[in-house]
């Protein structure tokens, strides 16, 4: 199984993010440029983006801790929408 480049998997998502918002800004733009030109409506867009964060967690984070990956990810998408 292959490890996670890119999530802390021993503790809740940070609060603040160690990657510059720069950073995040670019390929958060990237990701909603593709949607755009592929003038996908809401519903499309969150099926595609959920599609792709089950991929990531499949493919990069092991079983042993997916749930807790997963739960800690959807308080962070419930906090950030309040």
């Amino acid at each position: 199984m292959k490890n996670c480049n890119y999530i802390n998997l021993n503790q809740p998502m940070p609060i603040q993010s160690k990657y510059s918002n720069e950073q995040v800004e670019q390929i958060v733009d990237s990701l909603i440029n593709v949607l755009q030109e592929h003038k996908a409506p809401v519903d499309l867009s969150l099926m595609c983006l959920g599609n792709s964060i089950t991929h990531i967690l499949k493919e990069h984070v092991p079983e042993s801790k997916r749930q807790d990956v997963t739960e800690n990810f959807a308080k962070a998408l419930t906090q950030s929408v309040k």
